[in-house]
């Protein structure tokens, strides 16, 4: 697991805050333990040897980190800054510490002091700062910038609360409070006096100035302050570490002595306590119009500290405003952080005094827009009633902003009065909204999919009319996963195997996988290859024998689906698969049935009805198939709980099949059917987001691909789509929807899954029926294929050979190529010391 690193000269010694040496190692632990944590180690706790360590790593962490940021300012690097609402970087001691280089040193130092490493890293409580994919992409591209010594800033909410813990009752998902912060988060540095007042509501006032101009003061009914909370991000191999700069709420004002003199405490405290909500909790449930105003606010919050903060940092350059693009590019990441178009134009022209027209030019120079769905509800948009209530200075700029873009758009296309509708920053065919993905689109000069064939869908699409209008903003970056942590860290097995056949380096230029290739026929080869899967499949075995109270049989096909709950993703297609399975094992029980294991992993939205239904049909199937003897031995089904980072880093190098199985169109990239692949599992899947540049990659061989293209499915439902002559027409499909409705996994009641057998026969918006057919005839090769070890294990092989493309290094060298210009910036070993 070591690099190379930074030692110091022959026969000095190392420091004990910076020395990465055992014995440094072991002397920083012992005064972190006894001087932070106050512990003697015969006195001292496991959370306390955690502590200890992950205080002893970030040492040498802000060592390279402060270093850096030093000759970052000293040189203006230009900067990128990643503007998320989600960060899930995942347990960060085993990281960091591989980072370092210094894994087996720190391994060594906890055994001569009687510590278990392993126990300790499992120790660490994962920061649930996301909901799930968006979240694991922006911590993969952090870790990428920093590997790839590109300076660069990650903003974000620090979130007190994050994404729910999950947990099974009677089969339901049940959402309990992420306490991620119980023990202290060892890994951020405070900034008290970094902190920025963020304006809510209340109302504009327009006056002219002694200077003759037309001016707005904004007077806020609420303010709220952001404080930063820093964490280092360190890059692999190398000396660099950026800034990943979370923002936490507060009042200004922590206690109102005049109401508190007047008798009322809890009065005297209430402007706290609500100004904190608004780093409280992740992302709330937004079907309420008080979930719908919080997230507005979150995301105002967001931006507005983030910006502030870059407009600091820039002006102790003493440069002009003007300038501002040419040390920062911000990076939008989706639709939640495009009110920074307002937010910039509101800074720049209310507070900094610039004129419209050249504040306008500074801002569409300086954002970049990523774009991450196809999915209309998934594109968001505010009521103007309540965005005026909540930012009424913004929607001025707003009305701004599209005013002038509008008369741009009816010179470009006379006559053509549907465009400029469809265009309109303002949706007014119904209900007025804000489009947030049109207000990113105006005020960025890049915009990009993530994925060949979701960027082709967007411009044909979702953002036809910009590009007819600005062809030159789009472009594509497939996204692609970070190496260190869905590899070396995931799959220490694997990883092993490839550094002593690849050598080392492969880590940082994953393009290196393609010598495996000569492998993929070596019999000798194939066996320690098998032998490594069957170690991985037995570490799960092992974490779900602790966490479900279940046995799996690691000899079994593990067919994984593991990803958020969603009906596009089209978790009960797989449920459809079981159950036909279960029935012809109950129509003939001597049937040849491949054994399987099939393991499910995901959360639901806590308002998601559907995606709840389906977590109870998984569980319902598990209860009858799990307890009949007639397939004891042949199929199981376990739904894995609190899917996250650290769940992950046991699934994904267990999983011999990878179920990537969303109608096609739906998805627009997906990252889990890269980690699955690069750790050597085999995928089936529809020609969706970026399965379809995995199978250009690895072939189509190696890939189980079934079911419409989007273009298909666009004809059939254009057709006008009937599931339930499908159903009728399926002998197959349809005793399976009726063992479902006649009660057999809700113990009689016909009720229960009533909502999904009658969306699926009557309208089936998904395709679920036009694609079973096809599924399960794959599905019977991938057993045929699974009986010869030889052919499967050679396609295993090739998979990862084949899969260098998907690495987050990549996504970040062509960002940077083609849209941030950002010129790396080394840190030598010579700053070290």
């Amino acid at each position: 697991m070591n690099e190379p690193r930074t030692t110091p000269p022959s026969g000095a010694p190392e420091h004990t805050r910076t020395g990465l040496g055992t014995d440094a190692i072991k002397r920083a632990f012992l005064d972190n333990l006894f001087y932070v944590q106050a512990r003697a180690l015969e006195a001292s706790t496991t959370v306390d040897h955690f502590q200890a360590l992950a205080t002893t790593v970030r040492d040498r962490m802000l060592h390279r980190f402060v270093r850096t940021a030093q000759i970052h300012k000293r040189d203006q690097c230009r900067t990128v800054s990643y503007l998320s609402a989600e960060y899930l970087p995942g347990p960060q001691l085993g990281n960091n510490l591989a980072n370092l280089g210094i894994f087996d040193q720190a391994k060594e130092a906890m055994r001569e002091l009687g510590i278990d490493l392993e126990t300790l890293l499992d120790q660490e409580e994962e920061p649930g700062l996301g909901n799930g994919g968006l979240g694991r992409l922006a911590a993969c591209f952090m870790d990428s910038l920093a590997t790839l010594e590109i300076p660069a800033i990650g903003y974000g909410i620090r979130y007190e609360f994050g994404i729910f813990d999950q947990v099974l009752r009677d089969g339901w998902q049940q959402e309990v409070t992420d306490t991620w912060l119980r023990h202290g988060n060892p890994w951020e540095v405070r900034r008290s006096r970094t902190c920025f007042d963020v304006k809510i509501g209340g109302r504009t006032e327009h006056f002219t100035d002694g200077s003759g101009r037309q001016r707005v003061r904004w007077v806020p009914a609420e303010v709220i302050r952001g404080v930063a909370n820093d964490t280092a991000v360190l890059g692999y191999g190398v000396n660099n570490a950026n800034l990943l700069r979370l923002w936490s709420a507060e009042s200004p004002v922590s206690f109102d002595f005049r109401v508190f003199n007047l008798g009322d405490y809890y009065g005297a405290v209430q402007h706290k306590i609500q100004s904190e909500t608004i780093s409280k909790v992740l992302y709330p449930n937004d079907e309420p119009e008080t979930g719908k105003r919080l997230r507005l606010i979150q995301q105002n919050f967001l931006v507005s500290c983030s910006l502030q903060d870059m407009l600091r940092i820039y002006q102790t350059n003493g440069r002009g405003l003007e300038r501002f693009h040419e040390k920062f590019v911000v990076q939008l990441n989706d639709t939640h952080p495009a009110l920074a178009v307002a937010e910039m134009m509101r800074l720049l022209v209310d507070e900094h005094d610039l004129d419209w027209e050249t504040a306008w030019d500074v801002t569409r120079r300086t954002f970049a827009y990523t774009n991450h769905t196809l999915l209309p509800e998934a594109l968001e948009k505010w009521p103007v009633a309540m965005f005026q209530s909540v930012l009424p200075r913004h929607l001025e700029i707003i009305y701004e902003i599209n005013s002038r873009f509008l008369d741009e758009v009816r010179r470009r296309f006379l006559h053509d009065w549907e465009r400029v509708v469809r265009l309109s920053i303002i949706d007014e065919t119904g209900p007025r909204y804000v489009r947030m993905a049109h207000l990113a689109c105006v005020g960025s000069f890049a915009i990009n999919g993530v994925a060949e064939l979701h960027t082709r869908l967007l411009r044909d699409t979702v953002l036809r009319d910009f590009h007819d209008l600005w062809p030159e903003k789009f472009h594509n970056k497939t996204n692609g996963v970070t190496p260190r942590r869905f590899v070396l860290r995931a799959n220490p097995r694997l990883a092993e195997l490839l550094t002593e056949v690849l050598g080392v380096g492969w880590e940082r230029d994953l393009s290196r996988l393609r010598d495996l290739e000569r492998y993929a026929d070596d019999s000798a080869f194939q066996e320690r290859w098998r032998k490594m899967k069957a170690g991985n499949k037995e570490r799960l075995a092992e974490y779900i024998r602790r966490h479900a109270a279940a046995e799996v049989d690691p000899g079994s096909l593990f067919d994984i689906q593991a990803k958020r709950i969603h009906e596009y993703k089209r978790q009960h297609l797989n449920v459809l698969h079981i159950i036909t399975l279960y029935n012809r094992i109950k129509q003939n029980p001597q049937a040849e049935i491949v054994p399987r294991s099939f393991i499910f992993g995901g959360k639901a939205a806590p308002g998601y009805h559907m995606a709840k239904l389906i977590i109870k049909l998984i569980n319902s199937v598990a209860e009858v198939l799990n307890r009949d003897p007639d397939v004891r031995g042949r199929l199981k089904v376990i739904f894995v709980t609190n899917f996250n980072v650290k769940v992950a880093q046991s699934i994904y190098p267990a999983a011999d099949l990878s179920e990537q199985i969303s109608t096609a169109g739906k998805e627009a990239s997906g990252t889990g059917n890269m980690k699955f692949s690069l750790n050597g599992a085999l995928t089936i899947g529809t020609l969706d987001g970026a399965n379809v540049e995995i199978r250009e990659e690895v072939g189509a061989d190696n890939f189980f691909h079934f079911g419409l293209s989007s273009d298909e499915v666009d004809r059939v439902k254009a057709l006008g789509y009937r599931p339930w002559e499908l159903y009728q027409g399926n002998p197959e499909l349809k005793a399976v929807i009726d063992l479902i409705s006649r009660g057999l996994f809700s113990h009689g009641d016909l009720s229960l899954f009533r909502p999904l057998v009658e969306n699926l026969t009557g309208k089936d918006e998904f395709l679920l029926f036009a694609d079973y057919q096809s599924y399960i005839e794959r599905q019977r090769e991938v057993s045929d294929v699974y009986r010869d070890p030889a052919r499967w294990t050679r396609m295993s092989i090739l998979n990862v050979a084949r899969l260098g493309k998907f690495s987050s290094d990549r996504t970040i060298t062509e960002y940077n190529r083609d849209v941030w210009h950002v010129n790396p910036v080394p840190i030598g070993p010579e700053a070290l010391r």
